[in-house]
């Protein structure tokens, strides 16, 4: 029992420290460091000449990366000692876990383009260490269903589209509207106001009833529904920030005490000052019977009053 008790103390203190280190700004501004100078390198390696000139140096600083991100997870895991199942929670946790184990797993280390692109995914770890950037990808998340809801009804407007201009337009212009595939090509091009000019100015010359085709496509594809999308976003990521919050918030709640209990120790306080207090009273009552009994004439002032008869009493007791 005692060698269990000493196993968990050294766990908790094994934890403790190594949570000041992941929390140290020396810490996260480290690990950033070796994350962009993975980064560079990927960059780097894409220039044939500099990847073949200094192949050696490009090798050894791919190895400190590998190992300065090892030494980083295992400060990591080590600081969830004394409660493993916490590090698991955190998605971020696992991804980091993850994206550095995979540098040692054989199928992965000899395959040169998965490898490269797990290196790249080394990049978004920053999102760990960077609570705005962690926020922006959480909003980007939450996004999703409502994107594609916005994806599912903006494919259908330009079926519609598509259709009518094929209709409309195929014969006098096959290069665009040939097909129904050209004919949305056509319009999703058109959805970035780029070369609108130029569909108008062909359309007028086959009927001045285009304009309401292409004047109610732009509305409805590049003003409403790119305003929907934004709209979609802002809400995800008010709702990401909320969250950031939230967790905070909790954070700081489990470090402070819990309300009753400090409730309990103010009232313990507030019981504790009263017991002084009546104890006190009941010492100086005890002095003023002790007084009166040395000095049966009651000539004798009060305790607190400080008087020289007690001092003459009890000099005469002794």
């Amino acid at each position: 029992m005692s060698d269990l008790i000493r196993t968990s103390t050294g766990r908790e203190r094994l934890a403790a420290r190594c949570r000041d280190v992941c929390e140290a700004p020396v810490f996260a501004l480290g690990v950033i460091s070796v994350i962009l100078l993975n980064a560079v390198l990927l960059g780097v390696e894409t220039y044939s000449g500099l990847s073949v000139e200094y192949g050696v140096l490009l090798h050894s600083a791919e190895r400190f990366c590998v190992v300065a991100f090892s030494l980083e997870m295992l400060i990591r895991l080590a600081a969830h000692a004394d409660r493993p199942k916490a590090f698991f929670r955190d998605p971020w946790n696992v991804f980091d876990l993850l994206v550095v184990s995979s540098a040692f797993v054989p199928f992965l280390r000899e395959n040169t383009t998965l490898l490269r692109l797990l290196r790249l995914a080394r990049v978004l770890r920053t999102a760990q260490f960077m609570p705005q950037l962690r926020v922006l990808l959480v909003a980007v998340g939450r996004s999703l269903p409502g994107t594609v809801s916005f994806l599912f009804v903006g494919a259908l407007i330009l079926y519609v589209y598509a259709m009518i201009g094929w209709i409309c337009f195929a014969g006098h212009d096959p290069a665009h509207y040939g097909s129904l595939g050209r004919a949305g090509l056509t319009l999703f091009l058109l959805m970035t106001l780029e070369g609108l000019g130029d569909a108008v100015h062909a359309g007028l010359a086959v009927s001045p009833f285009s304009i309401i085709y292409y004047a109610s496509y732009v509305l409805l594809a590049s003003f409403v529904l790119v305003n929907v999308l934004i709209g979609v976003v802002l809400n995800a990521l008010e709702e990401a920030r909320e969250m950031e919050q939230e967790e905070k918030r909790a954070a700081q709640a489990a470090a402070r005490p819990p309300a009753g209990r400090r409730e309990r120790v103010a009232s313990q306080g507030a019981e504790g000052a009263d017991e002084l207090r009546l104890r006190i009273a009941a010492v100086r009552s005890a002095l003023d019977d002790m007084e009166a009994q040395l000095d049966p004439s009651g000539a004798a002032s009060p305790v607190t009053s400080g008087s020289p008869s007690l001092a003459g009493a009890s000099a005469g007791a002794r």
